[in-house]
């Protein structure tokens, strides 16, 4: 068969899966704590909590969706304040791009999480299973008692990890004591039900199953990543000037002719992506570091210095090749690009806690009613409908009386008030339909538009809020 008959190559590999080893060094258990304080957190702040006053939800961090509010601790967030939410959104993704300029993807290795839950996972496996060597052999004998046994007990794990996951983050959107009891009394919403069963699947599928597949192919941070990157950002490396030309150990001595590197494939051995570091920067690499201190044990045993595979940045491996020492971590760290992102993000932050302490507790916003811009009375008396929503975001009643300012031609009513005060009750909004009227003959009657100011102000109080508005003349 000539070479031009011969079928194109496939564009799928099929997958061979990763086993880990397991390592222990300074970045292991870095990932341990951090793993440990993130879950800790994901699972516990639900059930924290937090004394608010009669008839307030007293859970420290609720999404209250049917009432549209955000409670984090002391803070509430009104939908109308919605820019506190942007800004922390903006936040995490400057402070994204920060890390990832200093320091590679650090988010990627040590607190997505993807990392975190695939970590827990592949623990529970060795738990099972046993180390590398051990599941390797599961993996690839025939199915039998032993593998049955195993596979069920290490899927069962999975499964109620996923479960647990999945009804944490529920408990973020009610209050977590009564969803507890009403999941499992059958009473709770049909919704909680499928995010639970939703993201249970997924926690199971890509914390036991797809594990660095969702790394390469799902996310898209992989390939935004190198915009964020350059020749001083801090990466693991390796040192190929120092490693090459690999040899292997002979009766315990190294050919004096060769690197460092023993080619043991320890570093290959213990990634998670399943990568060897020793082929340059990749795609891959989520920067766990794991690789490192794989390394360094290797060194240890053989007597030579560590660092031979090690976080450094394109310009120290110039700089060590040509026999210079490389720069200092906070050069690499404090250069123009990170000082902006700092500096932006840092911006931000105190914009935030600012407007945070100086808002007021009390907020009225103005729809005109359009259908139509305004009504002629049989007696020429004009008349404009106006949809006014007073927010009482403190945790007593108030009683607000409206009132106007800018044009002393028009009188204002409430729709089934007498009075021009409503009360509102605490933690509460009330929507009303309040009436501008222009006698005849006045100028707000025959102008086209006049600008009205309308005041809320509390009753007994100088707290007060206005909102500016317009009056259709019968001229409009």
């Amino acid at each position: 068969m000539s070479a031009q008959d011969q079928p194109p190559p496939p564009l799928y590999a099929k997958r061979e899966p990763i086993f880990p080893r397991r390592i222990k060094g300074s970045f292991r258990t870095m990932k341990w704590w951090l793993l440990a304080m993130m879950l800790g957190i994901y699972y516990v702040f639900p059930w924290i909590r937090w004394d608010r006053g009669p008839e307030m939800p007293n859970q420290a961090v609720l999404l209250d969706l049917g009432n549209r509010r955000f409670f984090f601790f002391m803070i509430e967030i009104w939908p109308h304040e919605f820019y506190f939410v942007a800004g922390l959104l903006i936040m995490a993704g400057i402070g994204l791009f920060l890390f990832t300029s200093a320091l590679g993807r650090v988010w990627c290795g040590y607190a997505c999480p993807q990392t975190v839950w695939t970590d827990l996972f592949i623990q529970v496996e060795r738990w099972v299973e046993g180390d590398r060597n051990a599941r390797l052999r599961l993996h690839r004998q025939n199915w039998n008692a032993e593998k049955i046994r195993k596979y069920a007990v290490k899927w069962s794990a999975w499964f109620l990890i996923a479960m647990t996951t999945g009804g944490a983050w529920v408990f973020y959107f009610a209050d977590a004591p009564t969803l507890f009891v009403d999941l499992f009394t059958g009473q709770a919403h049909p919704i909680a039900y499928m995010t639970v069963l939703i993201l249970t699947m997924t926690t199971f599928l890509f914390g036991g199953f797809f594990r660095e597949q969702v790394c390469i192919y799902a996310c898209p941070w992989p390939r935004i990543q190198a915009a964020m990157m350059d020749e001083d950002t801090i990466t693991i490396d390796y040192r190929d000037w120092r490693g090459e030309p690999r040899g292997k150990l002979k009766k315990g001595q190294m050919d004096p002719n060769q690197g460092d590197c023993i080619d043991c494939m320890a570093c290959v051995n213990v990634c998670p992506m399943g990568i060897d570091i020793r082929d340059g920067q990749q795609m891959e690499c989520i920067t766990c570091g794991l690789c490192i201190d794989a390394c360094d044990e290797v060194m240890d045993r053989i007597g030579k210095p560590r660092g031979l595979v090690a976080y450094m940045a394109l310009s120290d491996e110039i700089a060590e090749r040509e026999g210079k020492p490389p720069k200092s971590i906070w050069k690499h760290v404090f250069r123009p690009r990170t000082v902006l992102y700092t500096t932006i993000w840092t911006v931000i932050g105190i914009g935030l806690v600012v407007l945070l302490f100086i808002r007021s507790d009390l907020d009225m916003s103005v729809a005109p009613v359009r259908n139509p811009t305004h009504i002629v009375l049989s007696d020429g008396t004009v008349r404009n409908i106006y949809d006014i929503r007073l927010r009482n975001m403190h945790n007593e009643p108030r009683d607000f009386v409206l009132s106007l300012t800018e044009n002393p031609d028009l009188s204002l009513s409430i729709e089934g008030e007498p009075a021009r005060l409503v009360t509102v009750g605490p933690d509460e909004q009330a929507l009303l339909r309040v009436y501008l009227t222009a006698p005849p003959g006045t100028p707000s009657n025959m102008a086209d538009s006049s600008p009205v100011r309308i005041w809320a102000t509390i009753s007994g109080s100088n707290e007060r809020v206005y909102s500016d508005t317009v009056f259709n003349g019968r001229n409009q």
